[in-house]
């Protein structure tokens, strides 16, 4: 039996190492969020038509419920060629299998896919409110010696090839603006000192034309009202419209902005990311159904050593806290076992009793395991939560039959004797009180509805860990009493043994 245990302690390592790694279970939250970006330039009225396109194909889907747009403003930044929307989808209760959120966002995004103009993409909102904006992997590829933003760019698109190569990614995408044109104005400030015009003049005329300018405020009718003044808009509408400004110069007269200026384009970037003092992209992403999160970090980290020297990748979000969590789950679960143990022997006023019960967690811990890759489930917070719980519920079954053993054997019945005893008498006990709390996880291993994965996650763990801890534990329990006794018993006897010689 012992070698039977052994063999069982060999399969919980090996099949908990193969469990795919994740930190938290993507929720079907009821709605979800399609990010709009046209090409860098684009107009608003090119971006509403491809914003109606998006609503239309949304308005058409039946788990639907109401979408609600906004124009110059996404997750990618702000401009004429942004837009965000939120789609929300009808009650749980109302949806089919095949129209959670997630498989919504999917098809979509397949669809989304043949728009011409402008690239959307529909992401799940994150399991923690402002750990990131969508569920997945979050990521910032950073020039860390200093190659410029060219070099960036061009590992970022290298990067990006790569994730779509290796068949493992749903997507992949930056989130922020693309380099696009922009408005050079450029300052003669000698020739503008010349004038007598002074640079601050210069950035109040600019700001208060093309943005406003509080003048004052008045009262009205027991109220202040601002008075605020700014150019009309056929006076800043294109380029030209800056040369035709005038400023006041040190003289009291009017200098025509042209006379020290001059306009033109450029293509420059939109914005400008650090994190941690680097320069940086920031991308996200998502695996395909059936992989975890884990496995894409890992393929991810992969690809990104063959990146240019000087060119590195950071983990934010949810995906920084996967990496910090998954190096301190041993840690937590040895923390588990030795607050148990320490509890018992505290109890029971023995060292021997404690270690024959806890020998039953392995066992319970190797249900769990089963129990999540049958369904193919990963190992995440709620695993783990699930097999801290599966330690005390295993230890609570091998205590009523061991506490039985100890006074059989206090009595002075022979140690086997009393542990098969121990088990007969408590047999009845163990599996009414399992067969109860089984019953009562069986409806979150199988919920439905708002908060079902979670749900699920943690249930899957605790209905296999408890239902092996009751199978197998009545059988190995006795034989965990007797080992360990056998043990103290004949370390003692050679004890009184060498002191009587």
């Amino acid at each position: 039996m012992m070698l039977a245990y052994a063999a069982i302690l060999i399969a919980l390592v090996f099949a908990y190492l193969r469990l795919p790694s994740a930190f938290l279970p993507v929720e079907d939250q009821g709605y979800v969020m399609t990010d709009v970006q046209l090409a860098p330039g684009a107009t608003q009225q090119r971006t509403l038509a491809t914003t109606k396109q998006m609503e239309q194909y949304f308005a058409d889907r039946p788990a639907v419920a109401d979408v609600l747009s906004l124009q110059g403003f996404s997750f990618s930044g702000s401009g004429q060629n942004a837009g965000l929307a939120f789609v929300m989808f009808k009650d749980w209760s109302e949806r089919g299998k095949d129209q959670s959120a997630m498989a919504e966002a999917d098809q979509s995004n397949g669809v989304f896919a043949g728009y011409q103009d402008g690239a959307l993409m529909s992401v799940v909102p994150p399991s923690v409110e402002g750990m990131g904006n969508s569920s997945g992997f979050a990521l910032r590829l950073q020039d860390r010696a200093g190659l410029g933003r060219e070099a960036l760019l061009a590992a970022g698109d290298q990067l990006m090839g790569m994730v779509y190569g290796s068949q493992k990614f749903a997507y992949i995408m930056v989130e922020g603006l693309k380099d696009g044109p922009q408005l050079d104005l450029r300052i003669d400030r000698e020739k503008a000192q010349t004038l007598g015009v002074s640079f601050d003049a210069i950035n109040a005329a600019l700001s208060t034309a093309f943005g406003s300018a509080l003048v004052n405020e008045f009262p009205n009718q027991g109220r202040m009202q601002r008075v605020i003044v700014q150019s009309e808009a056929g006076s800043r509408a294109t380029p030209e419209s800056i040369g035709k400004l005038n400023v006041r110069n040190s003289a009291g007269q009017m200098v025509a902005f042209d006379s020290f200026s001059q306009v033109g384009w450029k293509h420059g970037a939109m914005q400008i990311v650090r994190y941690n003092g680097y320069p940086s992209l920031k991308l996200s992403g998502d695996v395909l159904p059936g992989l975890s999160s884990g496995d894409g970090m890992a393929e991810i980290e992969r690809l990104a050593a063959q990146l240019p020297a000087g060119i590195a990748i950071d983990w934010t979000g949810l995906s920084y806290q996967e990496k910090a969590a998954g190096s301190q789950a041993p840690l937590l679960l040895g923390l588990a076992m030795v607050v148990v143990f320490l509890v018992l022997v505290a109890l029971y006023e023995s060292w021997k009793i404690p270690m024959s019960v806890l020998l039953i967690v392995p066992i319970g811990a190797l249900g769990s395991v089963l129990a999540v890759m049958v369904v193919g489930m990963p190992n995440d917070v709620y695993f783990k939560v699930g097999l801290i719980t599966i330690i005390g519920l295993a230890a609570k079954n091998a205590i009523l039959i061991i506490e039985f053993a100890k006074d059989l054997h206090a009595q002075g019945k022979p140690l086997v004797e009393s542990a098969l005893e121990a088990a007969r008498l408590r047999f009845r006990p163990i599996v009414m009180t399992s067969l109860a709390f089984m019953l009562g996880v069986v409806p979150l291993a199988i919920a439905t509805g708002a908060g079902a994965t979670s749900q699920r996650a943690i249930g899957t763990g605790v209905l296999g860990g408890m239902f092996s801890a009751t199978v197998l534990g009545v059988l190995f329990v006795p034989v965990f009493y007797v080992t360990v006794m056998s043990l103290f018993e004949r370390r003692q006897r050679n004890k009184h043994n060498k002191d009587a010689t």
